[in-house]
């Protein structure tokens, strides 16, 4: 092939596709800084022009699972606003774009994601495991979403282990208060046989012993001293 018929072939193929065009600007790499830098006008642009809101990362994660995770507010949005968005997209740990955002208390991002079906109980860790994890100001109104869009209070991770588990050794006072309101089962065990409460003591936390000592009590009436 002469050159001329190179550059025209190659002048067709860019006309014909806006990703073509777009990597040949090193797109990519913009793409990728504007979700890093939180530039939501900048990843809007680039969907526009024809960017895959469903890329990867060098590294493998989705560009909308990298947002949430990073906790790039304006970023995550511009990309869920995305037509040809798959919200199911997920990493190689198996996390899902409504996991991290459960995990940071982005409960805008979060609702806009069921409200695209995202999979609230989905196989093996579920997004109310990240969310009884999570340290952030909106933990418990997200634990209080999940649990009223249904999800499975009891979920139980790969290894058995529990929200409730989570929460008493990660997660904040309020969130395990709540699941232990709510019914969460702190009798349950995992894998390696461990409860709630070795979780608690595990952590070192007295008022999560306490709390989980309580619920056995509750659960238990008649065994006299728990």
């Amino acid at each position: 092939m002469t050159s001329r018929r190179r550059t025209l072939a190659w002048l067709a193929l860019a006309a014909a596709s806006p990703l073509a065009r777009l990597a040949h600007a090193g797109a990519y790499e913009d793409f990728f800084k504007a979700i890093e830098l939180d530039n939501g006008a900048a990843v809007t642009h680039l969907l526009r022009r024809g960017f895959d809101p469903n890329a990867l990362d060098p590294r493998g994660q989705p560009a909308l699972v990298l947002a949430l995770r990073d906790d790039s507010r304006k970023a995550a949005a511009a990309l869920i606003a995305a037509k040809d968005l798959r919200v199911e997209e997920r990493n190689a740990k198996d996390e899902s774009a409504l996991m991290m955002a459960a995990l940071r208390g982005n409960l805008p991002a979060a609702r806009a994601l069921i409200e695209l079906d995202a999979d609230i109980n989905k196989t093996g860790w579920t997004p109310l495991h990240y969310a009884a994890s999570g340290t952030s100001p909106d933990a418990v109104a997200m634990v209080k979403l999940l649990l009223e869009e249904s999800a499975y209070i009891d979920a139980a991770s790969p290894n058995g282990t529990t929200p409730l588990m989570m929460a008493v050794r990660y997660g904040q006072g309020d969130v395990a208060r709540l699941l232990v309101e709510e019914g969460a089962d702190p009798t349950l065990k995992n894998q390696l046989g461990l409860t709630a409460l070795d979780f608690a003591r595990q952590a070192d936390r007295a008022d999560m012993v306490e709390l989980v000592t309580q619920s056995v009590r509750r659960r238990q009436p008649n065994q006299g001293k728990w």
